[in-house]
């Protein structure tokens, strides 16, 4: 019995799902439509089907009494600034290798964010371990962590991690306790200690919330606000759009990847390669991996390094002012 039961269970399989029972019937109704179908098989002359219950027992049915029903795919899903994309898993790459302190990354990202004076979400430190090894520069933002120690200690639920691995800042929930920035391992995230000089701000977060009882928008990143946190948001605007975030297009030296962890590929604009293999091959790491955090950005050794390093190459003076909107 054990041998017939297998037989028929692989003949099954290898016919394939042309047409198929929706398992998210219930039991009892699945039970009276396979009563109906039995019923209706033993005087039939019409081809048979076999389908499998729900309870892995396989039956024979009539052709004609099997009706195709769509199921509604997970990617249709209407986008949501706070649930992020259902199957995707942003990542980033600094190749430190790369980096001469061009500062156009952060000069990127206080334009397209409005950012000014120190609260630039994307700083970029002279690293030396000693005196006696080589300085390189390197770029910091927010690590996205799958383990956001921010998320846990907010109050509020103003900081949230989505699904896609983006971690964000609804202002509009903020109450400036900075538990967050407390928390935070990296030093990323900044206060607006006074109002936010921006002027009129037309980029546009506002999506609907869901599971939340509250029908306001939800400002993710922008605008920014008095008495609340900023930081990194990894340009989920230009995401949505499919486009790279603004320091990985500004870069002129093609530092920042970035892409999908689950499609193992990352590019910086002009190349495009595999995860797995540029971190294999050029050695790449996390910061503070014993923490457990599990951040979303990688970085690549400042080893073969393209150009000279240079102290001062550029003055952070010069990218301090940003162009107000008009």
């Amino acid at each position: 019995m054990k041998n017939k039961n297998t037989s028929s269970r692989r003949k099954f399989l290898d016919k394939g799902l042309k047409l198929g029972i929706v398992t998210a019937i219930g039991g009892i109704g699945l039970s009276k439509i396979v009563s109906k179908l039995n019923a209706k098989t033993e005087n039939s002359s019409h081809d048979k089907m076999e389908l499998m219950t729900t309870d892995g027992t396989l039956i024979q049915v009539d052709s004609t009494e099997v009706i195709a029903i769509d199921h509604p795919s997970e990617h249709n899903e209407k986008y949501n600034v706070r649930e992020g994309f259902p199957n995707r898993k942003f990542v980033m790459v600094v190749d430190l290798a790369k980096c001469k302190n061009a500062l156009s990354c952060q000069s990127a990202c206080n334009k397209h964010h409005f950012i000014t004076g120190d609260n630039a979400w994307l700083k970029v430190y002279k690293m030396q371990e000693s005196k006696d090894t080589a300085p390189y520069w390197m770029p910091t933002t927010c690590q996205h962590c799958d383990q956001p120690a921010c998320v846990t200690v907010c109050p509020v639920d103003a900081t949230f991690k989505r699904r896609d691995g983006l971690v964000l800042i609804d202002n509009t929930r903020c109450i400036g306790c900075r538990f967050c920035m407390a928390a935070c391992p990296y030093s990323t995230r900044v206060f607006n200690w006074s109002e936010p000089d921006q002027g009129e701000i037309s980029l546009s977060m506002d999506m609907e919330q869901h599971g939340h009882s509250s029908s306001s928008p939800i400002h993710a990143g922008v605008p920014s606000i008095k008495g609340t946190v900023d930081k990194c948001d990894f340009c989920p605007h230009s995401v949505d759009k499919g486009e790279l975030p603004h320091c990985v297009t500004a870069c002129p030296n093609g530092v920042f990847y970035f892409g999908d962890k689950y499609e193992d590929t990352v590019t910086n604009g002009d190349e495009t390669v595999r995860l797995s293999q540029l971190l294999e091959d050029k050695s790449g790491y996390r910061l503070m991996e014993g923490l457990g955090t599990e951040p979303s950005v990688y970085y690549l050794p400042p080893v073969d390094r393209l150009v000279d390093f240079e102290d001062g190459l550029k003055d952070f003076n010069e990218f301090e002012s940003v162009e107000k909107p008009e």
